[in-house]
């Protein structure tokens, strides 16, 4: 982004006992799911998350209403570790608190100064692994390999090395590419979206021509979208988007987890999946994307030793600061607060913090 500023969109779900869960991510369409949760007890997250595919089925969930469902289903989630007084990675039963992850700048917009300057703070950090993205100048991605390899090269003799494309070949471009980065010396640990993710031939074709791991599943809302990948052995490495939510990371990580297939989530503003991806046992990595917090928002993790370190604080370890929020953002939609109903705090209520229903 020219002006360095992504818009980070955040929910607030209040219980009638004064907990507030937090969830991140795009709920545009909430008013079209939340009459499937309100009133309900929020610590049966993942029985909630089917009540909202059920309560939009006829009209369809992809989209902007899969976003909503993943905003509330990560309150929920948030919700129920809090009503535990626990985080959330041990609500879902992992063991460690520590995530390892590898660097994602988003860097394909930057010079070359920049763009080594980016990936040597993430060295500093102990990361070993990192994805560029590319796609447009196969000669470009092959030099900005080596340089993020040699930058890497600090922490390992053999860096994970990875290249996002963002589904701008065609079958016929990813194979002759591959070819290319391969006799250029680049072992390259995986491509991620070399083509259309709904191309299961096309995936297949590459996974089957290719050296390395052909990642996607991003952008993939639901299992339904993964059955046709799966079953034609079009993905070595199993995504799933962090702003589609902890339920939908934890069946797609399951699904994956059948075929004898690793998970990895797609990064996003707070690591809010780290929590979950704690728990997979088929997790190779998370995407770290960001050094820094949102403007507003404090959370209760460390990126360290080429990882997250997540801490103790009840639920998704995420404070937020709405007056901070209102002082000092920037100009853009997020400026707009809103939702199915006014907020308890905003009539002047005072709430006392217990369990209850929303």
């Amino acid at each position: 982004m020219a002006s360095g500023i992504t818009e980070v969109p955040i929910l607030i779900l209040e219980t009638d006992g004064g907990l507030e869960g937090v969830g991140l991510g795009q709920h545009i369409d909430i008013d079209r799911v939340f009459g499937a949760v309100e009133g309900q007890d929020p610590r049966a997250a993942p029985a909630l998350y089917d009540s909202m595919l059920s309560h939009v089925f006829k009209t369809g969930h992809a989209g902007m209403t899969y976003g909503a469902i993943a905003a509330l289903d990560m309150a929920l989630w948030d919700l129920k570790a809090k009503m535990a007084d626990e985080p959330l990675w041990r609500t879902l039963g992992a063991a460690d608190r520590f995530v390892r992850g590898y660097a994602s700048g988003l860097c394909y917009g930057l010079d070359d100064d920049a763009f080594d300057a980016l990936y040597t703070r993430w060295a500093a950090r102990g990361f070993a692994s990192a994805k560029i993205k590319g796609g447009r100048d196969v000669t470009r991605d092959i030099r900005r390999l080596k340089r993020v390899g040699a930058i890497m090269g600090a922490n390992s003799i053999a860096p994970a090395l990875m290249l996002d494309v963002n589904e701008s070949w065609n079958c016929k471009q990813a194979i002759r590419h591959l070819d290319e980065i391969a006799a250029a010396g680049i072992d390259l640990t995986w491509i991620e979206e070399p083509v259309r993710r709904w191309d299961a031939a096309g995936l297949a074709a590459v996974a089957r021509a290719a050296r390395c791991a052909v990642a996607t599943g991003e952008n993939l809302t639901g299992l339904e979208q993964y059955g046709p990948l799966l079953d034609a052995g079009a993905v070595d490495v199993v995504q799933a988007g962090s702003v589609w939510g902890i339920t939908h990371f934890q069946r797609v990580a399951i699904a994956a987890h059948v075929r004898n297939l690793p998970v990895s989530p797609v990064g996003y503003d707070g690591n809010p999946i780290a929590h979950a991806a704690a728990a997979a046992p088929n997790m190779i990595g998370i995407e770290i994307q960001d050094l820094n917090w949102p403007t507003g928002l404090r959370i209760d993790q460390e990126i360290a030793d080429g990882g997250i370190v997540l801490g103790d604080r009840p639920g998704l370890g995420i404070v937020v600061d709405e007056p901070q929020i209102a002082r000092d953002r920037a100009a853009g939609s997020w400026g707009t607060s809103g939702g199915p109903h006014r907020r308890p705090s905003e009539a002047g209520l005072r709430l006392v913090p217990d369990a209850g229903v929303l």
